[in-house]
């Protein structure tokens, strides 16, 4: 496992994060199997775990609490706050009472008095950032927070938190977490050079792409149980029936057969060649890999060493172009300006 700086800070990761989505009622409901595959991923060199308050509503939390519980100091440990935690209106976003409740509530669930990175999960268009990052710099200077990171910021925000640190001399954003995959390439385009110009670490979210990067959906074949395909899956639950539903699958489909063969042509499967693609980037500190089983950790190791030649890497900007994304990938930016009543003039 290689390690790197995140950023600034001096703090050394791991080359892979384990990332803690599908702990929890969400994915993996047996804690037992959660903490031993954690056990696994730190006996292997990860010392990076990222989780958030909204996965399985902070039950994937309490897990990570648990099996790091006795070796704290071995851990870089990441967590964030953002999406809604309850009905209540302000149990949600960027502000300052939200924040420090949410920090709160967190360090509660995951059994520790501090976080090593404490990260806003999306931009609060609603709020000022510099509202934001006073906040967070408090809980920095409280010693609850030792450092602070964005996710799904976009570029020019990337900035301007940045600026907004210098002229309020506030703590600034270590390091952000952008979506990043051979699908979904546009962070390429201004997200990881503005990281690049500032320093920050980059750490990848979904580098899978949800799973299509695996190779486990395929034409004309029924998804697999448990994947978001699947009955009962996190495509059902917005109106789809299978992935053939998927208007998107076509496309998706193509590329996934000329990767399958980019990667037997560099004796690597679809998996290892996915993540040493993200990987790849000089950008990119530390790849975040989101197992639900152990088998699905075990596949995701045998990549971390994994380095892909120039003519690899030239036979995947073929398939999905340099800064774009291929046909269905979900930004969650939510850009209040694109709304018809901020982009029209009224009579």
């Amino acid at each position: 496992m290689e390690y790197r700086k995140l950023g600034r800070t001096g703090v050394e990761v791991s080359s892979q994060c384990l990332g803690s989505m599908m702990f929890g009622a969400l994915g993996n409901s047996d804690h037992d199997d959660c903490v031993r595959i954690i056990d696994r991923a730190l006996e292997s060199g990860i010392n990076f775990i990222d989780t958030a308050d909204v996965y399985s509503h902070g039950e994937s939390e309490q897990i990570v609490g648990r099996a790091i519980k006795g070796r704290r100091d071995e851990v870089v440990l990441a967590t964030k706050c953002f999406n809604s935690m309850g009905t209540d209106r302000n149990q949600r976003g960027g502000s300052r009472r939200w924040i420090i409740r949410a920090v709160e509530d967190s360090l509660r669930r995951l059994d520790t008095d501090h976080i090593d990175l404490f990260q806003v999960h999306r931009h609060d268009w609603d709020t000022d950032l510099e509202e934001t990052l006073a906040a967070l710099s408090d809980l920095v200077r409280d010693g609850k927070v030792r450092y602070l990171g964005s996710s799904s910021f976009p570029a020019d925000w990337i900035v301007e938190a940045q600026w907004a640190a210098r002229r309020r001399n506030s703590e600034r954003f270590a390091c952000e977490q952008p979506q990043y995959s051979i699908f979904a390439r546009s962070a390429e385009d201004a997200v990881l050079p503005a990281c690049q110009r500032h320093a920050m670490g980059v750490i990848p979210w979904s580098p899978l792409a949800g799973g299509w990067l695996t190779g486990k959906y395929r034409r004309g074949e029924e998804a697999p149980a448990g994947s978001r395909y699947a009955p009962g899956g996190a495509f059902a639950a917005r109106g789809g029936r299978s992935v053939a539903d998927d208007r998107n699958s076509p496309v998706r489909f193509d590329a996934v057969d000329q990767l399958s063969g980019i990667a037997a042509a560099a004796g690597l499967s679809l998996t290892h060649l996915s993540l040493a693609f993200v990987a790849s980037h000089p950008a990119v500190t530390s790849t975040i890999i989101g197992p639900k089983t152990m088998e699905q950790l075990e596949d995701a190791l045998g990549a971390a060493d994994v380095r892909l030649e120039s003519g690899t890497l030239d036979a995947i900007d073929a398939v999905v172009r340099p800064g774009t994304d291929i046909a269905g990938i979900v930004h969650l930016t939510g850009n209040p300006s694109l709304r018809p009543e901020h982009r029209r003039r009224t009579a």
